[in-house]
Parts: structure tokens; C-alpha cells; sequence
């Protein structure tokens, strides 16, 4: 994904989704290293629209809970007889917006444990 697509999603969704899971203000963003992730243009929006970041260092665990999510909607979508772009990409909108707000607020309450789990294997590898 360019940059700028990466941008548009950040700006067309970060806010909405912290206020849909009751983060607010509270919300404390992190992501990887990625090149998208990392581009200045994105890097400057997020200086002016996001209070607070948690900056990854390089060769970190992935602690990041889209992957979690990614899974579980890429298991959703598996169970459909998809047939052609178009299919994919209705179920994959039909599936996202089915994806109950439990199973995202899990997700960001179990960072403390995730975190806690990377300080004990000292930066090794986790059942995360």
C-alpha cells in the first residue's frame, strides 16, 4: 500500500474508530515500522492529529493488535464462496463492519498483558 493510501485510511478513520472504541483523547497509537508507516507526510499528520504515539524502535516484537484482527476477519472471509474482486470485496466490507466491538476492545485491553509478556521474554518472541 503507497503511503498516501496509508494517510487517507489514518484520516478518514483514526478518529472515528478511538471515539467508536471510548478512547477519545486516551487513544495511544502505535504501529510498525513499516516504510508507509514511517514517510514524513505521515509522520507530520499524525505530529498534528495524535497526541499520543508509541514510537516502536526497530526490530521490535510486533505488538501491534491489527494482526489479531486481520486474522480474524481473513477467517470470516474464508467462510464465503468467493467468485470474483467484487465478491471479495463485499464480503470483506460485509465481514469488517460485522466485527463485533467486543472483539476489538478485547484486542486493545490486552495490550497491558502483551506488554508485560515482551518485558518478561526480554524482547524474544511471545504467544502474541
Amino acid at each position: 500500500m503507497p503511503k498516501m493510501a496509508y494517510l487517507n485510511i489514518l484520516q478518514n478513520n483514526l478518529k472515528e474508530s478511538a471515539d467508536k472504541l471510548g478512547l477519545g483523547s486516551n487513544l495511544i497509537f502505535q504501529q510498525d515500522n513499516d516504510p508507509k508507516h514511517t514517510a514524513f507526510v505521515v509522520k507530520e499528520w499524525l505530529l498534528y492529529h495524535c497526541r499520543n504515539q508509541l514510537n516502536t524502535p526497530p526490530q521490535s516484537p510486533d505488538l501491534n493488535v491489527i494482526e489479531n484482527l486481520r486474522s480474524y476477519l481473513e477467517r470470516a472471509v474464508q467462510k464465503h464462496q468467493i467468485t470474483s474482486k467484487e465478491k471479495l470485496k463485499s464480503v470483506l466490507q460485509e465481514e469488517w463492519l460485522n466485527i463485533a466491538p467486543e472483539i476489538t476492545r478485547h484486542l486493545v485491553e490486552s495490550m497491558p498483558r502483551r506488554l508485560e509478556a515482551v518485558i518478561s521474554a526480554k524482547g524474544y518472541a511471545t504467544k502474541y
